[in-house]
């Protein structure tokens, strides 16, 4: 069950109970950073993204400092939110026939405690939300640096087993992972969890992949490493 406090809503979700905080109302200033992202120039993101990302000024974030660092100390522990390592207006352009093997499963940013993800919606669910899964075979929510070699080896099993993985943006189950967690986007709703969690965006089947920031699937991702 979500608990609140203040401005947010914290979840602990599947057996692992990693918190995930949902600030919904974050920024104010949705019309200007969509009007924004449609001024900047974007480029293909390379490997694991699967689409165009362009630099953020992540400055707008600094308005609710005060409530993020409330999150940082009082649900995850952190003295000071430490140090921005990328602000980025993101844009899912791939086809589902043209992901890589490792883009057709959930994933995650880095297995470090102190990394944390930030993913600032700017659109409806029709441009989907974000999934949270565990792994079957390991039973792993986490990938920790202890866990990412029994992680890699159980992969490499899973494909013995079923083969590679289908094409097409994962959601749901199946054989290799089970979701235990779905939050839908909103406009201004921003998401905060530890990038070591497994993830994967939600993308919709009938969704139009396009470059045009005012047609995209656009978010802002902001990855922090905390103090």
């Amino acid at each position: 069950m979500p608990s609140q406090l203040g401005d947010y809503t914290i979840h602990r979700y599947g057996h692992e109970q990693e918190p995930i905080v949902i600030i919904d109302g974050f920024s104010g200033q949705v019309a200007e950073l969509l009007e924004h992202a449609r001024t900047v120039q974007f480029a293909p993101a390379g490997f694991g993204y699967p689409g165009l990302r362009a630099l953020a000024d992540g400055n707008y974030i600094l308005a609710r400092g005060k409530l993020l660092a409330d999150i940082f100390y009082d649900v995850f522990g952190f003295e000071t939110v430490g140090r921005t390592e990328s602000c980025t207006y993101s844009i899912v352009t791939t086809p589902p026939h043209a992901l890589t093997p490792a883009q057709r499963i959930p994933h995650y940013d880095g297995t470090g405690a102190n990394l944390l993800a930030m993913l600032h919606y700017l659109k409806g669910p029709e441009t989907s939300g974000t999934s949270f899964y565990r792994h079957r075979r390991t039973g792993f929510e986490t990938i920790t640096p202890a866990r990412i070699a029994a992680y890699k080896s159980s992969l490499a099993e899973d494909v013995e087993a079923h083969g590679p993985p289908a094409p097409g943006y994962f959601y749901g189950d199946d054989e290799r992972y089970e979701m235990i967690a779905d939050i839908q986007a909103r406009p201004d709703r921003l998401i905060l969890y530890r990038g070591r969690t497994l993830h994967s965006g939600s993308i919709p089947p009938n969704l139009k992949l396009t470059s045009d920031p005012r047609t995209a699937r656009l978010t802002v991702n902001t990855f922090l490493l905390a103090l």
